[in-house]
């Protein structure tokens, strides 16, 4: 199991999670058992293959089956549970199914969201986190991003992040629902099975003795977060939310390691964690068309507003990320 983030001692609460059986609802899940929290999940699926069926998290969940878009069910398991924290990360998270079935990307993504903040409201639920993503921002050139900037997302995916994190602010300033948003950057680590992303393939690559492939030039730079930080920052805004002074609700924060770092740099550092042998295979020339070819947020606002800050280094995290699947390889991914 990776190692955790240290999180801030808070007393227990009735926590229910959507997209528990993702990559970073799991290590939420992970970390709020941890804290002696009573957790809730939904699991749409058989999901034996997720992080939190893997480290047995689940085992220390109760499971409501179900997905966010089923009829009432949202609203039951809020009202039933006795529900006081929502995080909210079911979504359809790949751009490039978004992009060949954009309506039901959506339906997930957006409708999800407004029946998840309408249980929370019904409920009077105290505190609510919804993920969104600096993709929101669209293609911006504009660096470090900072939140002032405007959502100008283009693609299906982008948009409907945007969308859902417009929806979750609007419901603190029509409804007073204590809502915030988190917008992470590329965030890796145990856990994720989408071997398309450039950490989770180059790690499967790499410990499988084959050189892990590279589209670009290597030189596109990225702000890579850890899981663990990410989960940090989820529970940091969570607690500001009790505070009406700490002017986190109704608000967005990116949250990321503020430090970019080369595709090439990050693939040479798993080819040495994963002890191989093999060195990245670097295929492309230039950036690949439809992407930036730098990004790196500005986490000052959730600094200012919770004491947050990253905490995991690039090759720390690198190494428990290629630690966690040398041990869960064969059923984690897929």
């Amino acid at each position: 199991m990776d190692e955790a983030a240290p999180v801030t001692a808070a007393p227990p609460r009735r926590v229910l999670i959507t997209g528990a059986y993702g990559f970073v609802g799991s290590a939420l899940a992970r970390a709020c058992v941890q804290r002696g929290d009573d957790v809730v999940v939904l699991r749409h699926g058989h999901r034996p293959e997720a992080a939190l069926a893997l480290e047995r998290t689940e085992e220390r969940c109760t499971v409501v089956d179900g997905d966010v878009l089923a009829d009432g069910l949202l609203d039951r398991a809020v009202g039933e549970h006795g529900i006081d924290t929502v995080f909210h990360l079911a979504a359809q998270p790949i751009v490039a199914e978004a992009l060949r079935d954009p309506v039901a990307s959506f339906d997930v993504n957006v409708r999800g969201t407004w029946l998840l903040l309408e249980a929370c409201r019904h409920h009077e639920v105290k505190r609510t986190v919804v993920a969104s993503t600096v993709e929101a921002y669209g293609a911006t050139n504009a660096l470090p991003i900072v939140e002032d900037l405007p959502l100008d997302a283009s693609l299906p995916y982008d948009i409907t992040k945007a969308c859902a994190d417009l929806i979750a602010r609007g419901w603190w300033h029509a409804y007073g629902l204590p809502v915030a948003v988190v917008r992470c950057t590329n965030i890796y680590g145990g856990g994720d099975r989408n071997t398309s992303r450039l950490v989770p393939g180059a790690v499967a690559a790499a410990l499988a003795g084959h050189p892990p492939v590279i589209r670009s030039d290597g030189s596109p730079q990225r702000d890579f977060f850890h899981v663990d930080d990410a989960v940090a920052a989820h529970l940091a805004l969570a607690a500001a939310l009790d505070d009406p002074s700490a002017g986190v609700r109704g608000q967005a924060f990116n949250a990321g390691s503020g430090s970019p770092h080369s595709v090439l740099e990050v693939v040479r550092l798993v080819c040495r964690a994963a002890g191989t042998g093999v060195e990245p295979d670097v295929r492309g020339t230039g950036v690949p068309s439809g992407e930036v070819d730098r990004q790196v947020v500005d986490y000052a606002k959730l600094r200012a507003a919770t004491g947050w800050k990253p905490g995991v280094t690039l090759e720390d995290g690198i190494e428990r990320t290629v630690g966690w699947y040398r041990r869960h390889l064969e059923t984690a991914v897929g």
